[in-house]
């Protein structure tokens, strides 16, 4: 009597059921012929890196060393594939030979591949079909894991680390003194290939030549081999807190934003500072707010409620993602780790169909992620791509800016003829425009204002602020850029109402814009001059008026230019420092021959709008 000959193709060499078989005595008397075709296909797959390949192998090597203890013959048949056979293993031509090895050789075929097993029985070849189902497991890596270890690294060699604690706050442990061996990595490597196979929330996100990254519900395990790496190394990494967007104690103003402005978001921050935390919260407020929201990932890893669907890259394209993504009209799409420059393309190509974009990329800066757009985009286009940006710093949110649209002369240039469009990027909380980017020459120029150019600028605005706000009370004023000072001028009448009734609200606009505000009355020649004398002392110029004029307020002009307002001091003097900025201007006037003058205002001590008394 015949022995029976088993034919195993791929699927089941991969899942390890004829060693299982063995081991639990179900095969005696039996032959095991495998496919040369099997064997390469194998091959291939270890060469390129991948798992599976290197699992398939290893138990080709099991079930020769279980074969002998229990009287089962292995041996090899069947053509090796062609170059042509291999370029078209896809379409099943790998399948189709070892089919022909079972029928030549009368077996059984043995598969896990179910479309195979139709196959086969079409073709009149005797076929058994495994539908592996087992209990189920958890990953071979659990027993490292606690409550607070963020990542598991294990690399053969070196003893297996752990990284404990929280973003912003966490320790590298070691585990264990002994280090972490071969056979444990391949083992480890096996159960989770096996985990992959069998389990619903298990997939290969990215599989290329000596590295894969697997996506394990919560897991994301990273594995790489030689050539990649000098040796077998793993690393799982898992989020340790899911939080929601009220966690993050958000300011009103960020809130008011993301809820009806934002619509061109970047989540920008270094490796493991919690962005991909931040933006599973995002994602989920923007839900809870009736928008439909989806995510792009690869790996998936964002921990979001079923409600919001997670797809991956399409035939290994995130542009084929988009063309369906498009159809499906969502108002959200969170685009988690965008890296390759297709990447930002895509993002740029959906932002300008009207879908709200939200990216999530490395940066060590938040102007890092803006400048990795800036070549991609025509800048006139940038704000309106890229609206926001959230910098996530040890899981908080450290900074945000804005982006605005002005065409203005840039920030210390002078010539009008050199305005052009500039995109401005302003701190949101604090309104403080810290980057201006526009082209000069054929060059795009990000600038970093100081702290001092910062200064200007706002005092500029200030300028168009005052004279907004001056002109419900005033008709006839001036308001002008004095250094970092606001002055306004206006008639002597004005000035006093201004002090009565007005110096709150002047005070109030002071603290609101950060700027210094002095109100200086204009020369009136129905004014009372008063008679003065000016004497030269060592390191002043000492003003004498009539004695009677103590404690009254005046303003000070040389020739028609006004210099300042004072008040007159113990025996009607005033003195002016030499060194100060008026006394320097008032001794380069007095040369030039102009005569000083001094006119009554009446009032109190303390023009100055900071220095206003309540009326």
């Amino acid at each position: 009597m015949s022995r029976e000959k088993i034919v195993p193709d791929t699927s089941v060499l991969i899942n390890r059921i004829l060693s299982s078989m063995l081991e639990r005595g179900e095969l005696r008397d039996v032959e095991i012929v495998i496919p040369m075709a099997a064997l390469d296909e194998l091959q291939a797959q270890a060469s390129r890196g991948r798992a599976e390949g290197f699992v398939g192998i290893g138990e080709v090597k099991r079930i020769r060393e279980l074969a002998a203890a229990h009287g089962v013959e292995v041996r090899f048949a069947g053509e090796r594939p062609s170059l042509e056979d291999i370029r078209l293993a896809r379409g099943g031509r790998i399948d189709a030979l070892i089919r022909d090895v079972a029928r030549k050789e009368g077996g059984t075929l043995y598969t896990s591949d179910y479309v195979q097993y139709l196959v086969a029985e079409a073709e009149g070849v005797a076929a058994r079909h495994f539908k592996v189902v087992e209990p189920r497991r958890e990953p071979p890596f659990q027993q490292y894991f606690t409550e607070d270890t963020m990542s598991l690294h294990l690399k053969v060699g070196a003893p297996p680390m752990a990284k404990r604690g929280r973003p912003g706050s966490f320790a590298l442990v070691k585990l264990r003194e002994e280090p972490f061996t071969r056979e444990e990595a391949e083992a480890m490597i096996n159960d989770i290939m096996w985990l992959v196979q069998h389990s619903e929330d298990s997939s290969v996100e990215i599989s290329r030549s000596g590295a894969s990254v697997i996506q394990m519900g919560q897991y994301r395990v990273s594995m790489t081999r030689p050539p990649f790496s000098d040796d077998i190394e793993i690393t799982i990494v898992r989020p340790i807190t899911k939080l929601t967007i009220h966690d993050y104690n958000l300011s009103e103003k960020l809130f008011q934003r993301l809820s009806t402005k934002a619509e061109g978001i970047l989540i920008a921050g270094p490796p493991g500072s919690g962005k991909t935390t931040f933006a599973s919260s995002l994602a989920e407020y923007y839900w809870s707010l009736g928008k439909i929201v989806k995510t792009f990932e690869s790996p998936r890893d964002l921990q979001v409620g079923p409600e919001i669907t997670q797809f991956g890259p399409l035939e290994g394209d995130f542009e084929k993602s988009a063309e369906i993504l498009l159809l499906i009209r969502p108002d959200f799409t969170i685009f988690d780790e965008m890296r390759k420059q297709r990447d930002f393309q895509v993002y740029v190509d959906m932002r300008l169909a009207g879908v709200g974009m939200v990216g999530v990329i490395h940066a060590s800066d938040p102007i890092d992620a803006i400048q990795r757009f800036i070549s991609k985009i025509d800048l006139g286009l940038l704000p309106y791509i890229v609206d926001t940006v959230i910098f996530i710093r040890d899981g908080r949110v450290d900074r945000v800016y804005e982006l605005r649209q002005a065409v203005r002369v840039p920030t210390g240039m002078s010539d009008r003829d050199l305005a052009r469009p500039i995109v401005e990027v302003v701190d949101l909380e604090t309104s403080r425009l810290e980057y201006e980017i526009y082209v000069f020459g054929e060059q795009v120029t990000v600038v970093k204002l100081s702290d001092r150019e910062i200064k200007a600028v706002d005092v500029e605005r200030a300028v168009s602020v005052v004279s907004r706000t001056l002109g419900r009370f005033l008709r006839d004023f001036q308001v002008s850029l004095e250094g970092e000072k606001v002055v306004v001028k206006c008639e002597r009448e004005d000035l006093a109402r201004l002090l009565k009734h007005h110096a709150k609200s002047i005070r109030r606009l002071e603290k609101r814009l950060g700027v210094e505000i002095e109100l200086v009355p204009k020369l009136l020649t129905t004014g009372e001059e008063i008679e003065c004398t000016v004497s030269e002392g060592g390191a002043s110029l000492e003003l004498r008026l009539p004695v009677e004029r103590e404690g009254e307020k005046v303003a000070i002009y040389v020739g028609d230019k006004f210099v300042t307002l004072a008040t007159v001091g113990k025996g009607g003097r005033i003195r002016l420092s030499k060194k100060g900025d008026v006394g320097v201007a008032t001794m380069k006037s007095l040369l030039k021959g102009e005569r000083i003058r001094v006119f009554s205002i009446g009032g109190r001590k303390g023009t100055n709008a900071s220095k206003l008394e309540k009326s």
